[in-house]
């Protein structure tokens, strides 16, 4: 088979067969397909999409490029469950969610990614911490998981090889919105880390990559139907993405709202909603709760006890990142050499929020990659972010901008302001949480 007649296929609208997509990603995986023909590959899909079948093929094929863990050896005294978002602005929720979910009895091995188009990912935010390894190995990696309950890591070399290759060439290429591509990325990591349950934050409005609800139901429904039937029981809950999540953006002020977060200095409404609510639906999945009240509680507990902190220092000290960073997070998180408030040059009330232009923003100010192999500044990005209906003006920035210099942070504060539009109305201010889905 050659790759070029698959992508001719699929660019003229025909269905893939399982052969044809195992041979692609074979090739994917051992080199022999050129990053030209995966990024004609991935616009085919991202113009003609995929049917179901094609869909499984692509996650199994995937999935199956490289090792899949098995944790029944293990001996876990609990369920194996994760958590994954389609990403937004300001989503730092996995950094919390996982050190719950494992402090509620959860195992939960995180496979994450970077940042993809305008949104920020979880693992340049672990990047952040001097020492974290990302990449361990399979053997660290486990023993992890198996001695704190909860490591947050990206790909290792073996696990889906081939969408660690796809994925990058995705960001750089306009195809990340590909609800099939999507689909296939986070299953084909997910299924490989041998889980037994799976919730997905699918984002919703104009920062995330599906922005309309219909658009985001479409995506959810997929990789619930695509997961369930693989196995593995999943739900999925669609967040708001209409401005920034918490009131942070970037790297190290990402980091540093979820350690305020995890020893309760500080929790923003919103993102504390979101990510109550995730993990309740990880207890859910994981037989480890029967109702959503008793997993709030025990949510609450986890929080209130300290045990979730706890267990995300542990995580962070086993995997290489500094043992006090909870303590002294000021000691390991590099600041911006540029740190001022951005006010608006009127004053008024936040109608509206162009979310994405915040995340692009942040990608100008070095918090992002422009290609594949470009290196990312930590320390910049955004804090004290204002939301939806909050009032702002002279004396009421709408947020901290942190730059690498003067003249970057310029250029940030014109985006920043350009992004907000102000009314002296009322605002109305749409739920964190729009609908839950789940196979029937």
């Amino acid at each position: 088979m050659l790759p070029q007649e698959i992508i001719r296929k699929k660019r003229d609208g025909g269905v893939l067969s399982n052969a044809e997509i195992e041979h692609f990603i074979e090739g994917l995986t051992d080199g022999t397909i050129t990053e030209g023909q995966a990024a004609a590959f991935a616009m085919a899909v991202f113009f003609r999409g995929m049917e179901m079948p094609e869909r499984i093929a692509l996650t199994r094929a995937m999935m199956e490029s490289g090792a899949v863990l098995d944790w029944s050896r293990d001996g876990l005294n609990g369920p194996v469950v994760d958590k994954h978002s389609t990403g937004g602005v300001g989503d730092k929720v996995s950094l919390m969610l996982g050190p719950v979910a494992s402090a509620c009895g959860c195992f939960v091995p995180m496979i994450s990614g970077r940042g993809l188009g305008h949104t920020g990912g979880t693992l340049d935010k672990f990047d952040a911490i001097p020492g974290y390894q990302t990449q361990p190995d399979t053997a660290l990696f486990r023993r992890v998981v198996k001695d704190v309950g909860c490591a947050i890591i990206g790909q290792t070399a073996n696990l889906a090889p081939a969408d660690r290759r796809l994925y990058a060439i995705r960001d750089v290429t306009a195809t990340v919105e590909s609800i099939p591509l999507i689909t296939a990325s986070i299953l084909s990591k997910k299924l490989a880390s041998g889980l037994q349950g799976l919730v997905m934050d699918v984002k919703t409005g104009n920062g995330a990559f599906m922005e309309t609800l219909e658009a985001s139901r479409e995506l959810a429904d997929s990789i619930v139907r695509v997961a369930s039937g693989a196995g593995v029981r999943t739900t999925a809950l669609i967040t708001d993405m209409n401005q920034v999540l918490g009131h942070t953006a970037g790297h190290t002020t990402e980091m540093r709202e979820a350690i305020d977060y995890l020893t309760g200095k500080r929790r923003e409404a919103r993102l504390d909603q979101v990510t109550r609510a995730l993990v309740a639906e990880m207890l859910l999945v994981g037989g480890l709760c029967q109702t959503s009240p008793e997993a709030m509680f025990k949510i609450e507990t986890a929080l209130s006890s300290g045990r979730a902190a706890e267990i995300f220092g542990r995580m962070v000290a086993a995997l290489g990142g500094p043992s006090d960073l909870l303590e002294q997070p000021g000691v390991y998180l590099a600041p911006a050499p540029v740190v001022k408030p951005c006010a608006p040059t009127k004053s008024g009330r936040i109608a509206a929020i162009d979310t994405r232009a915040v995340g692009v923003a942040l990608i100008e100010l070095g918090g992002g990659r422009l290609r594949a192999q470009d290196k990312i500044d930590h320390r910049v990005g955004f804090s004290d972010f204002r939301g939806l209906g909050e009032d702002i003006g002279p004396q009421q920035p709408i947020c901290t901008i942190h730059a690498a210099d003067s003249g970057a942070w310029t250029r940030a504060a014109n985006a920043v302001r350009s992004a907000v539009r102000l009314t002296a109305g009322a605002v109305s201010v749409p739920s964190p949480i729009h609908e839950r889905i789940a196979v029937d």
